[in-house]
């Protein structure tokens, strides 16, 4: 989506960018890992299909994508590559039985040293708050793997309902309604915590 091709969002541990050719190479390093792999539910693929994967989170109007960065590496260096912690992801799409946009959310921490610091959580409190500002939503969803339990956990202190359970997968399905009161509640969360600028 070229929604967000000119918008940097700073928080104070991260700063979120858009996902550009450049960070390519050390995403696909990050996706040759089975484990990771598996906990994304992603599938293995070679560095130009990466290269076309990032062009269609680019151009395709029902993705939405930025690439997480560690503030502190990223002030220090100036450099996005070295500062690339993960990335967070929306899938949107249209439910007819009910008639609204949902947005599917993801994030992931890819690299093991930026686990357990917060990043996932300012970088997913980020994302909300600028898809919600910027697109037609009425409702997040997230679907994790059942043994996840950190993804969960994460998902509910987000106010994330569980909706469903289907064995076949092993999945989850959480749900939060966009209503005014959870907008008061997301603004709490960020209010201190993060600025948004529209330009790189």
């Amino acid at each position: 989506m070229r929604l967000n091709e000119h918008t940097k969002l700073l928080g104070q541990r991260v700063v979120l960018v858009p996902y550009e050719a450049r960070h390519v190479p050390k995403y696909h390093e990050w996706m040759s890992c089975p484990t990771l792999r598996n906990q994304t539910a992603s599938d293995e693929l070679s560095l130009d299909e990466e290269y076309e994967m990032q062009q269609s989170w680019r151009h395709d109007n029902d993705k939405l994508t930025f690439i997480v960065l560690c503030a502190e590496t990223y002030a220090k260096t100036n450099d996005e590559i070295a500062a690339m912690v993960g990335d967070t992801n929306l899938f949107l799409h249209y439910d007819e039985e009910d008639k609204q946009y949902v947005a599917e959310a993801e994030i992931m921490i890819a690299s093991k040293e930026a686990r357990g610091k917060g990043y996932g959580r300012e970088a997913m409190l980020l994302m909300f708050k600028y898809a919600q500002s910027h697109l037609p939503l009425a409702k997040f969803e997230a679907k994790i793997d059942m043994d996840n339990l950190i993804s969960l956990r994460l998902f509910e202190s987000f106010q994330f309902i569980e909706v469903r359970r289907v064995e076949v997968f092993h999945e989850v399905t959480l749900e939060r309604q966009i209503t005014p009161e959870w907008l008061t509640w997301l603004d709490a969360q960020i209010a201190l915590r993060s600025e948004t600028y529209n330009s790189c």
